[in-house]
């Protein structure tokens, strides 16, 4: 132990030693300076730092410790380094170790310190310096050109007008630096045109546009940055021309197209008013359909008075004073006529033509109680001081000059004079009635009705009642034996004048006047008398809500509109509507008229809008093809037409009507057309070659055939023609029942008919129907077979063409050799006295059926043929008529002997069993005279 401690001293003495001596050599810390600045462009790695980066140490020139060994940078994802570049002199440089981006990060600040190498080997013994600040800039480069935000732009301007600025465009740049990310210059690429643009890309025109010259101009722009570099692609900049803004409607068509049978359709769905930014405060609209030159005005059903007149339920009775000029109606064949609208029959005064009623038109038993009507157009009257215009006047014939009762227009009012006799009292009463109406002189149709309950008298002009403005009193006329004249068109003076002559022309139109005595129209008739079929509508009714006043006129032509909120008046008016309710209305156009008003806060009036002017057009309807079809050849014993119960000509008549869908080609093999129901308004039963001969022959209708339905019947030796407006099924009915008479079997000879029947006063008519009646004298006949056949029920969608019957066709076969027929006849001989036994039989039970005054009623046999085909058997029919002739002479025999047999029931009379199941009489109205058939002329 003694000899290790020299050692251990030695030792420990020679460590503190050296510690003493390296702490002398680096007792420094390096030096730095305190912030630093530097630029480094992007995508290089040498940051250029201000001031430059060096580090001194006083340990200087010792080694290691005077010498700098490292800089160190301190920061969280710093991208740069620092390297020294000489350890004795202490520079070093910053450096990006990863290429930086501006667009990423323009700035970093960081710290750095320095090292001194200090003693050597050992890193424990080196020094740092302070930390200094570091702020670094990222120098921009121009790498990214110019983008338009988008990739078009839009603008409208109005012609006319210099605008500041029309649009502004915008390109960015997406370079990080103010010199490189902002755009300096946006310029116009398409050369010519009259715009120019600023460098904030603000386009102007640089001259007045006009929309007549140019609607729509195409541009291509683009931009610059600030580092010159131009965009890669140009903006696409559309400006449209408008006209300069005019106060008026917009957004509707001038021409508008109504299929038939379509409803409702609106006329306006788009329509809007502009106003130009003016503000208004209230507008009032009036839209109007024009159809003066439809018809009365309207597109109506165009039967005759007399049948529109049964369809409305009034009262019978009534006098037309204006029917179609006939041999009958000869009174009016010296007016003049406008028949080209659509069939209605208008009667044209011009000042000048008149026309006296007949006596025995003229109703002669006029009570307290009549009624006038007509339709009447008129415009105001020629000069300052008008003369009175008379439409109706009863005026004594000779000697005096006195007006009984006369209806006439004087200064755009209307007059009605009522002059009573003494002998309906003598007291002073209401003579004159003056109504003042616009309708009078507007040029328009109007339907007028005076109702007379004397002394109180109404008008109605267009189903609407007015009060008489002034009341004249006067004295009955005094009693006297002269004759009175009624006289349409003007007033007959046949007194107090040297010539007799008319006085006081009308000037105008007139239809349907017609004299109704000993009643008084009510107004539910009235109204359907005048109803319009076509006008106006609004649909959605509810969603105008309560700021809209609305009003329709009688005829509903005329819609007035009126609210204080624009919107509404936009909404309202795009539902305005047009209806039509005919099942054929008439083509062609129609006027619509909109007249509007404005008006602004404080005003009367402050914007001028202009009238719109548009025609709806109605399409041609579907035309309906009238078939009328049946039996074309009927072969009938003589008997028959001798018979009380005659031929009936038409026993298995069907008239049908069809259509074709408009969008379905007529020509395709395969067309569907679909039947439809409708009216007829008249069926003619007309002779081919000579016409009847009264005093042997006739046409007539069964007793009873008429009941129940609004048909009137005429007859004369050309044919019979029934008429009025009445389904088909009831005029299948009626005509069924026609029948054919003749009494001089000597003179009886084949006949000819012909059937045709019309819808819509001929607008519609259908095919001609022949038919030919071949009369067999003697018992050797044979029955026809065809007219024994039933024809099946039509379907109500027929998919094929319709087949329409020709004027010749027949559904006849022709007769039998001649071999057949002896045959045939043989043997009938052997079973005629089968026959007679049964018809024997028949004949008794049938004696229950004679009526009182001994005139046989027809067996009928109650068969439902709806869908049934019967096929008779030759043999059969020649059987049935032989019994038949020989029970006719057995009845003969009867006769005489003063017993009542039942008339002759042959095989032709089987047909009739249709018209029995419509439950119509068959025993007609008839009487015998010197062996022929006497008929009751009454209308039935």
């Amino acid at each position: 132990m003694l000899r290790l401690r020299p050692v251990l001293v030695l030792v420990l003495g020679a460590l503190g030693l050296r510690s003493v001596l390296a702490g002398k050599v680096n007792k420094h810390k390096p030096w730095i300076e305190t912030s630093y600045h530097g630029v480094i462009v992007e995508n290089l790695d040498t940051v250029l730092l201000d001031p430059p980066l060096v580090a001194l140490d006083k340990d200087a020139p010792e080694s290691f410790a005077g010498e700098i060994c490292a800089f160190r940078v301190l920061g969280q994802d710093i991208p740069f380094e620092a390297v020294v570049l000489n350890r004795t002199s202490g520079k070093g440089v910053l450096r990006a170790r990863d290429p930086v981006d501006c667009e990423t990060r323009r700035e970093y600040s960081f710290s750095i310190q320095a090292y001194d190498c200090g003693t050597g080997d050992r890193a424990a013994s080196r020094k740092k310096s302070h930390k200094a600040t570091v702020h670094i800039q990222v120098d921009d480069v121009n790498e990214f050109p110019p983008v338009f935000s988008e990739p078009g732009y839009h603008a409208a301007v109005t012609e006319g007008k210099i605008y500041d600025s029309i649009l502004q465009v915008e390109a960015t740049d997406r370079d990080c630096s103010p010199q490189y990310s902002q755009i300096c210059n946006y310029d116009i690429v398409t050369p010519g045109t009259p715009f120019a643009i600023d460098r904030n890309g603000n386009i102007r025109n640089t001259e007045r546009l006009s929309y007549d010259k140019q609607r729509r101009y195409k541009i291509m722009v683009t931009a610059f940055d600030c580092g010159q570099q131009r965009a890669r692609e140009n903006a696409l900049v559309r400006i449209d021309v408008k006209p300069a803004c005019k106060p008026g409607w917009q957004g509707w068509n001038k021409r508008v197209d109504y299929e038939p049978g379509t409803g409702s359709k609106q006329l306006f769905p788009k329509m809007h008013l502009e106003t130009c930014d003016e503000p208004v405060s209230s507008v009032r609209a009036t839209v109007e359909l024009q159809t003066s030159h439809i018809g009365k005005g309207c597109d109506r059903e165009t039967y005759s008075e007399n049948s529109l007149q049964k369809l409305c339920g009034a009262a019978s009775g009534s006098m037309d004073l204006l029917p179609a000029p006939s041999s009958a109606t000869n009174w009016t064949a010296s007016l003049l006529t406008d028949s080209g609208r659509d069939s209605d029959l208008i009667f044209r005064f011009e000042g000048w033509q008149a026309a006296n009623i007949p006596d025995r038109v003229v109703p002669q038993n006029l009570t307290d109680q009549f009624t006038i009507a007509t339709w009447m157009k008129h415009g105001p009257s020629p000069g300052l001081r008008a003369e009175k215009e008379t439409l109706l006047c009863n005026s004594d014939k000779t000697e005096m000059n006195r007006h009984h009762y006369a209806l006439s227009v004087h200064n755009c009012r209307l007059v009605f004079l009522l002059r009573r006799d003494f002998t309906q009292g003598g007291t002073f009463r209401p003579a004159e009635f003056h109504w003042k109406l616009e309708q009078i002189c507007d040029k328009e149709w109007h339907y007028y009705v005076i109702n007379v309950e004397s002394p109180r008298v109404a008008l109605f002009v267009d189903g609407v009642s007015y009060e008489p403005y002034l009341v004249t009193d006067d004295w009955p006329i005094h009693p006297s034996q002269i004759d009175e004249q009624l006289t349409v068109g003007a007033c007959w003076q046949g007194g107090e004048v040297n010539t007799p002559r008319f006085t006081q022309y009308f000037r105008g139109s007139l239809s349907g006047l017609t004299i109704r005595p000993g009643r008084i129209e009510n107004q539910r008739v009235i109204s359907c008398l005048q109803a319009c079929k076509e006008g106006l509508d609004i649909s959605s009714l509810e969603s105008l809500g309560g700021g809209i006043k609305f009003h329709f006129n009688p005829a509903q032509s005329i819609l007035v509109m009126e609210g204080d909120d624009l919107d509404s008046i936009n909404a309202a008016l795009s539902k305005v509507s047009y209806i039509n309710s005919r099942q054929f209305p008439t083509p062609g156009l129609r006027r619509l008229h909109i007249t509007t008003t404005a008006q602004c806060f404080g005003e009367d009036t402050c914007v001028s809008i202009p009238d719109v002017e548009a025609v709806l057009i109605v399409l041609p309807p579907a035309e309906p093809r009238i078939t009328i079809s049946g039996t074309g050849r009927l072969i009938a014993p003589v008997n028959d037409l001798q018979g009380p119960a005659g031929l009936p000509l038409f026993p298995d008549l069907h008239i049908t009507s069809t259509v074709m869908p408009g969008d379905i080609d007529a020509t395709a093999p395969h067309a569907s057309v679909l039947e439809i129901l409708h009216n007829l308004d008249y069926c003619d039963v007309l002779l081919v070659g000579e016409e009847l001969n009264p005093q042997q022959e006739s046409l007539q209708l069964l007793p009873g055939a008429l009941l129940g339905k609004h048909l009137d019947v005429t007859n004369s030796s050309s044919g019979i023609s029934i008429y009025g407006v009445d389904s088909m099924v009831h005029y299948e009915q009626v005509i069924r029942q026609v029948r054919y008479y003749h009494w001089n079997p000597e003179a009886i000879r084949d006949r000819k008919f012909r059937l045709t029947c019309s819808e819509l006063n001929g607008r519609y008519t259908s095919n001609e129907f022949n038919l030919e009646v071949d009369v067999l004298h003697g018992a050797g006949y044979q029955q026809h077979i065809g007219h024994m056949a039933a024809q099946a029920q039509y379907l109500r969608a027929v998919q094929h063409p319709v087949m329409v019957h020709g004027p010749n066709m027949a559904h006849s076969t022709g007769p039998p050799p001649a071999a057949t027929v002896v045959i045939v006849m043989c043997i009938a001989a052997l079973v005629v006295i089968v026959v007679l036994g049964v018809y024997r039989i028949h004949a008794a039970q049938q004696d229950g059926s004679v009526n009182e005054e001994g005139r046989g009623k027809r067996g009928w046999t109650d068969w439902d043929d709806s869908a049934l085909t019967i096929t008779v058997n030759p043999m059969e029919s020649v059987q049935e008529q032989r019994g038949a002739a020989e029970e006719e002479g057995e009845q003969d025999e009867e006769e005489e002997d003063g017993e009542d047999m039942e008339e002759d029931v042959t095989s032709t009379e089987s047909e009739d069993s249709d018209d029995e199941e419509q439950g119509v009489a068959r025993s007609p109205r008839e009487g015998k005279s010197n062996g022929h058939v006497e008929w009751n002329n009454c209308t039935y």
